[in-house]
């Protein structure tokens, strides 16, 4: 196939609007979308992804693609909004073959069929190798899930299992076969979860984890003013996790706290909701409680220690 910079960026455009599923909604192709809610509210979020940061060896454009809209739509799940439609602007090279733009935009949109929309709009322009992702969301009628809602005497819990990206990073790094690499690969955001934590108006506060456990859990204590009480051996690790951190230099406490890249939910609740949450089958773990004071600490055995700044 042509070059990007051959085809040209009107052609570029039809060509990606020809490839994508048609929605209930106007545009792509007009100045704008359009996208009918229930309840007036939007819940609209943005971010990016670059080759330089986010293209790990192994990687394909069409899971760069996913990529590039699950980070957006994780966010939507921190906020327990339903997704309704990913803005995708893309600043390529111009020297790339058409065939790998339309492998990410092919991403992108398997992406948000999973979560439900469609990608409602964008741009192309010529750049170093970066997907900028909008997102919208509705509530439904519900009350989004923010950091600042978290009381002391609340558990601290997450969604799913953590330390998977990390892991799948390390055993690419060093040639490990027969490991999962979906973590990192093809993250799934936690849409449903997030939907589910908002219609049982249970957690208190709520943020994705996409950049770390440690960064999460010192989000939430700023916005909400208290401290975490956070236990390494209640937190759970991704299948591989372990064997992957004997068999190479990445750190176990690094994997699950530091590194990100889960796209998991971290969320307080109250302790009389327990029960309420396990009967949905929202599958969560309690990893801590929160507490009065000013910051997240992690014990591990007889260690206790204050959260690093997340380093992904």
């Amino acid at each position: 196939m042509a070059s990007l910079k051959d085809v040209g960026e009107r052609a570029l455009i039809r060509n990606i609007i020809d490839m994508i599923r048609p929605g209930p909604f106007v545009g792509p192709g007009d100045d704008a979308a359009v996208v009918r809610i229930e309840d007036g509210r939007i819940v609209a979020g943005t971010d990016m992804v670059s080759f330089e940061r986010h293209f790990p060896s192994g990687m394909t454009y069409e899971q760069f693609g996913w990529t590039a809209a699950a980070v957006n739509f994780s966010d939507m799940a921190g906020m327990g909004a339903r997704p309704i439609g990913l803005l995708a602007s893309f600043a390529m090279p111009g020297d790339m073959d058409e065939s790998s733009l339309y492998e990410m935009v092919g991403g992108m949109d398997r992406c948000a069929e999973h979560c439900g929309t469609h990608i409602i709009g964008g741009d192309t322009k010529p750049g170093p190798g970066i997907i900028v992702g909008t997102a919208l969301g509705s509530l439904d009628g519900r009350a989004p899930l923010l950091r600042s809602g978290a009381r002391p005497g609340d558990m601290v819990a997450v969604t799913g299992r953590l330390g998977g990206a990390a892991a799948a990073f390390a055993a690419l790094e060093n040639g490990m076969e027969g490991c999962s690499l979906q973590p990192l690969l093809a993250p799934i955001p936690r849409v449903k979860e997030g939907i589910a934590l908002s219609s049982l108006w249970a957690a208190t506060s709520c943020m994705d984890l996409s950049d770390g456990l440690a960064e999460a859990a010192g989000s939430i204590c700023r916005a909400s003013g208290v401290g975490m009480e956070i236990r390494m051996e209640f937190i759970p690790a991704g299948g591989d996790v372990p064997k992957i951190c004997s068999e190479t230099n990445l750190s176990y406490t690094d994997a699950l706290l530091y590194w990100g890249g889960d796209y998991e939910l971290l969320f307080t609740f109250g302790r009389e909701r327990l029960s309420e949450l396990h009967s949905v089958g929202l599958d969560f773990s309690v990893i801590g409680a929160v507490t009065d004071g000013n910051g997240p600490y992690v014990t591990d055995g007889e260690e206790r220690t204050v959260m690093k700044n997340a380093r992904y």
